[in-house]
């Protein structure tokens, strides 16, 4: 008598393994602008937080900016591929 067994199956690729190949369905620019604006939120919420405990923390402006710059250049940049590409079809 024979044992049913299954072939093994093909282990689906994770997320980061996706997101470096070539050809993907991943829009990396949305994921770093998204990355961008999470550390500009936590940065807020940090200052307000240790302002309302009654100390400051500071933050360097230029830091600050480098996040807004790239948040903004990255979902610009992403929304303008969306376009052109949209165009094209």
């Amino acid at each position: 008598m024979k044992e049913n067994v299954e072939s093994p199956q093909k282990k689906p690729d994770s997320f980061i393994s996706r997101m470096f190949k070539d050809e993907n369905d991943i829009n990396e620019k949305s994921i770093v602008g998204f990355l961008a604006f999470c550390m500009m939120v936590i940065c807020l919420g940090v200052d307000i937080w240790t302002g309302f405990h009654g100390k400051e923390m500071p933050i360097n402006q230029f830091v600050f900016d480098g996040f807004m710059v790239i948040t903004l250049g990255s979902f610009g940049i992403a929304s303008v591929d969306k376009y052109i590409t949209s165009k094209k079809n």
